[in-house]
Parts: structure tokens; sequence; C-alpha cells
């Protein structure tokens, strides 16, 4: 499965665990079911990143109208003031991902926001297990 399908869905998402797999390396594994269809989970891994955020939902600020993204529940900010944010809050680096090359990725799930900003498309895996 490739990012671009699971920016087409539009059901609700549910953030079943984090974590950072490898060193500088993050793990997302994100419930697709509902109450009335089960879809396997998705494990969604970034080799590396440069930043992430985990917000409760109840704070989640709403898209605004100078933000430009694509997707519903899977979303790529190509503007947004989190990415601004990252930009000015870090150090360059064009050894390793020039700031051009940012991008934005948003999991809005019931509960948390889920903000990434990585340089790399996620690697999509469909999952039948939890981890514990």
């Amino acid at each position: 499965m490739h990012f671009n399908e699971l920016m087409q869905e539009k059901r609700y998402i549910y953030l079943e665990k984090i974590i950072e797999a490898k060193k500088n390396s993050l793990r997302l594994l994100i419930n697709r079911s509902t109450f009335n269809i089960d879809l396997p989970m998705v494990q969604l891994d970034f080799e590396s990143y440069i930043s992430y955020s985990v917000i409760n939902e109840c704070f989640s600020y709403s898209i605004d109208n100078s933000e430009i993204s694509k997707g519903d529940l899977f979303r790529i900010y190509t503007k947004s003031r989190y990415l601004d944010f990252i930009k000015i809050a870090t150090n360059d680096r064009e050894d390793i991902c020039p700031s051009e090359n940012y991008i934005h990725y948003q999991f809005p799930c019931l509960n948390h926001t889920i903000d990434v900003i990585s340089c790399e498309e996620p690697k999509v895996t469909v999952v039948s297990f939890i981890y514990t």
C-alpha cells in the first residue's frame, strides 16, 4: 500500500501506538476500523524525521485558510504553521535534508493529532496485530 492510497480514506482513525523503533526513526500504528467496518491497521515507518508532535485532540487547532494540504485523514501539507515553525526552530542541514525538502504529514486521529516533519515518505505496511 502507498501513502497516496491512505490519503483517499474518509473514515475515523485511531492511534494505537507510537514508538521510536530505531534511533531517530518513528513508527505509528494506526487503526482504521470503525463501528461497522473492520479494516486492517496500518504501520507507518519514518526512517528518519526532523520533528514530530502529538497533541490531545481537544487542543488541536483548526486548519486556517493560509494552510494548504491534500488528504483527509492522512494529510500532506505544502504550507502550514507547524512547517513554518520547524523551519525557524531548527538548523538548516543542507547535507542531510535542506529545509525546502521538508514534508509535513498530519494524522488527525480520535483523541490525538500527530504531526511529522520528514524528508521522506513513510513506508506503509498493512498489519493485523498490535505490538506489545
